[in-house]
């Protein structure tokens, strides 16, 4: 039986070693590359703490237009390295051809094998390279068009140009859009003529620099001065960039409520996540104060006579 084997391991492994050691599989491995490595270089930094809404848009705008001018200029530069790797690797750098039904040639044509290369490598771009690049943009537009949502309502805050940019009219159709959102029952997060006249002065006071988010919003809490600009902001780095941390978060309650632990209660449930969530933050408090500050506070005497 052993016998009987082992010539059919060896085909099957002269088999994948010629489908490795194609060109097309070569170049399809290069295209994949460019493809994966802008994909994991974007996703490391949308996946920071740091991260908020205006540097995700921002990274979002460059990783689509960097597929835009991938789709142009890509094919070219992928077919170039593949062709190196093939003559390093002792591989030919062609396309294979196939089979043409033959036909009776006039006495005025002529047999060119360069334009059946031409066109299979055509075939290869439109039917490989295109294809991948047009799913890539077409999924990136797909997981993140929840952020063009958010652009719409905060997108008058990301910076200080899109700010100091906005005419009284624009100004108030922002702050209505916004004050829309986040009201429920007569009751809203801001107060709108608050905000539009807050705003106003914001325009003005503001420094002669580009500003971020994160750097209005530090403005704002040293001045002290604008509540409702600092409530929206305040939503605002609120909004998840991705679903990264949720997905941590969920993770963490399989460990905790297994089925040694299946009468916990809610309350003792999200105490006991929310510590092991924020366990950074937790190895930092001083325990033992709040320890000493609990034990002084539910102390028993009892009297005795």
């Amino acid at each position: 039986k052993a016998s009987d084997s082992e010539p059919s391991t060896k085909s099957d492994a002269k088999n994948l070693f010629d489908l490795l050691g194609n060109f097309e599989f070569m170049l399809g491995m290069v295209i994949w590359h460019d493809i994966l490595f802008a994909i994991d270089t974007v996703s490391k930094k949308l996946q920071s703490a740091s991260m908020c809404l205006d540097s995700a848009l921002q990274q979002i705008e460059g990783i689509m237009q960097y597929f835009n001018n991938y789709r142009n200029e890509g094919f070219e530069s992928s077919l170039k390295i593949a062709k190196n790797l093939a003559t390093e690797m002792g591989v030919e750098p062609t396309f294979p051809l196939k089979r043409k039904v033959t036909r009776k040639k006039h006495f005025d044509e002529s047999e060119c094998s360069d334009e059946a290369i031409l066109q299979a490598e055509k075939a290869f771009e439109v039917n490989y390279f295109l294809v991948m690049v047009d799913m890539a943009t077409t999924s990136l537009k797909t997981r993140f068009e929840e952020l063009q949502v958010f652009k719409k309502i905060f997108g008058f805050l990301l910076s200080s140009r899109n700010l100091t940019s906005l005419d009284d009219m624009k100004l108030t159709d922002c702050c209505t859009t916004f004050a829309k959102t986040f009201s429920s029952d007569d009751s809203c997060d801001v107060d709108l003529h608050d905000l539009i006249s807050e705003l106003k002065v914001l325009q003005l006071t503001l420094p002669d620099r580009q500003m971020s988010a994160m750097e209005i919003f530090e403005f704002v809490k040293e001045m002290d001065s604008y509540p409702n600009v600092s409530i929206a902001y305040r939503i605002l780095f609120t909004m998840p960039v991705t679903v990264a941390s949720a997905e941590r978060s969920f993770s963490k309650l399989k460990l905790l409520r297994n089925y040694l632990r299946s009468v916990m209660s809610q309350e003792r449930l999200n105490g006991l996540a929310t510590l092991c969530i924020e366990k950074r933050l937790l190895d930092e408090i001083d325990i033992d104060t709040i320890i000493t500050d609990f034990a002084s506070r539910t102390v028993r005497r009892n009297c005795f006579k």
